[in-house]
């Protein structure tokens, strides 16, 4: 799967978890302030996130991350 890919899925999971218009979000968003979430509803998305492709990502790894298209490229190395 590529990084574009994974963006367009996160950007998916993200609009059907927090009931938003995917067309509205961008990769290079901050999701924090785009969606208007704090850092458990963070934790939530990545849940789906991990469930959806079958991957474990540690929370050190997601440090720092807050743009759909950092976290695809997090994914990217663990898939």
């Amino acid at each position: 799967m590529t990084r574009q890919e994974l963006t367009t899925t996160l950007i998916s999971l993200a609009a059907k978890r927090f009931e938003r218009d995917a067309s509205e979000l961008n990769a290079s968003d901050d999701f924090f302030a785009k969606l208007g979430i704090d850092s458990f509803q963070a934790m939530e998305l990545m849940t789906d996130v991990e469930d959806e492709f079958d991957v474990e990502v540690p929370d050190y790894e997601l440090q720092g991350v807050t743009t759909f298209d950092a976290l695809a490229e997090v994914l990217e190395r663990r898939l």
